[in-house]
């Protein structure tokens, strides 16, 4: 039996050898010198944990500090104290994880460092209200920014414009301290302004970048943010800014290297690879419909890469949500990619989170195969009034088709994989 005969088998072998390109023991590789005074460990994200365990185990001397991650995220340390808080719409424990993050690093000399782990997901758990705002009002703009169809760097312009740590604003906290940003990148291009809201790096957004991004999707700002945006009372430190030369930034993991190792994989199985690239965004099921293109394409006339073949790509898809569903990006990307291959022979397909969590729900994403829709019609299931209601992940919940693999423990964005046999 070749591993071909078991497609599905396969996928997921794909999926955890993206993931296990990201562990948090890359960073051992681009770890500091010690300093000659103390070294203090802040960070946030999903991965926040896993990276804190990886630094106690790796780091020669002293060493204290603390991180957040969402809750059942934490792993067990000695050094450095691990707090839990709520992702993706922040709360109160996430509100004081990020004080807590700025007392630790209050107070340093010259001669300390700062090494700052960070991945996705800290944006949420690094939630400290500007002045005037409450956790109420950062809590309903959540809401709207993950329900209107806003992208990532959308979404975290706003979040950097009403928060007292992202945007810049840690790193300014840590001077005159060496400051050391080890980052797992969970964003399209990888950028330090993007990735967990940029709170150690320079930050060239604006407050009417802010107002621009309220105003392109309608979003309801409450009186005290809307006032905020508009009086502008500090811009965040832009690129070039003097306060910010002790700080480094080095990226540890990236979503390219993850599909670059899941390619390795595939082609040692025999597959030829068509890798689309780290950088798909738009709406989940629009992306799903190019990808059925590229499918039929080389069902019908060849070309692209010969088949077996598999089409990998990354990046950050949104959901508008409309209906009542579940959600989940990953989930509604093959729903929209099974009705718009409908049964198509020989197309298996997987997508799915690489930290686990396809939005806010407990699966990674899903498995597709060329008789899923035949399976949720004979259960009297409708893909297209489910897809309607933005329920990708109700729709494979139907078929036992969902991927559960609880936390992974890092954070390098979507993977999508099809296997057209």
């Amino acid at each position: 039996m070749t591993v071909l005969s078991q497609p599905e088998a396969l996928l997921r072998q794909l999926f955890d050898a993206a993931v296990a390109s990201a562990r948090s023991e890359c960073l051992i590789a681009h770890l500091p010198s010690p300093p000659r005074g103390r070294t203090v460990a802040v960070g946030a994200g999903k991965a926040a944990a896993a990276m804190a365990q990886a630094l106690e185990r790796a780091w020669p001397g002293e060493l204290s500090g603390v991180v957040a991650t969402r809750y059942g995220h934490a792993l067990p340390t000695e050094r450095i104290r691990v707090l839990e808080g709520s992702h993706p719409v922040p709360d109160e424990a996430g509100c004081d994880a990020a004080r807590q993050i700025l007392a630790a690093v209050r107070g340093l000399s010259a001669d300390d460092l700062v090494i700052c782990l960070l991945s996705g997901g800290g944006s949420a758990l690094l939630t400290l209200p500007a002045e005037g705002l409450t956790l109420a009002d950062k809590q309903e703009i959540s809401r709207q920014l993950l329900a209107c169809g806003a992208s990532i760097d959308e979404i975290n312009t706003v979040r950097k414009h009403l928060s007292r740590i992202k945007g810049g604003r840690l790193a300014l906290a840590c001077a005159p301290a060496r400051l050391v940003t080890l980052a797992i990148s969970d964003v399209v291009g990888d950028d330090a302004a993007v990735i967990a809201s940029g709170p150690t790096a320079a930050d060239p957004s604006t407050y009417a970048d802010a107002r621009g991004v309220a105003a392109r999707y309608g979003l309801a700002l409450p009186p005290a943010a809307r006032a905020l945006l508009e009086a502008e009372p500090d811009e965040t430190p832009k690129p070039g800014d003097a306060r910010l030369a002790r700080a480094e930034y080095r990226l540890i993991a990236t979503p390219q290297q993850a599909l670059e190792a899941a390619a390795a994989r595939a082609r040692q199985a025999g597959l030829n690879v068509l890798l689309l690239g780290d950088s798909i965004e738009g709406e989940a099921r629009e992306a799903a419909k190019v990808h059925a293109g590229i499918v039929r394409q080389m069902v019908r006339h060849g070309g692209l890469a010969a088949r077996p073949a598999l089409i990998l790509s990354g990046g950050e898809t949104t959901v508008t949500l409309k209906g009542q569903g579940r959600g989940g990006r990953n989930s509604e990307f093959l729903l929209a990619l099974a009705l718009a291959l409908d049964g198509l022979p020989g197309v298996y397909a997987l997508a799915a989170d690489t930290d686990g969590i396809d939005g806010s729900e407990d699966n990674a994403g899903a498995l597709l195969a060329p008789d899923t829709l035949a399976r949720a019609a004979a259960l009297g299931v409708d893909a297209r009034a489910r897809l309607a209601d933005n329920d990708g992940y109700g729709f494979f919940a139907a078929l036992d088709d969902l991927l559960v693999t609880g936390p992974t423990h890092t954070n390098v964005n979507d993977f999508r994989a099809i296997l057209v046999l």
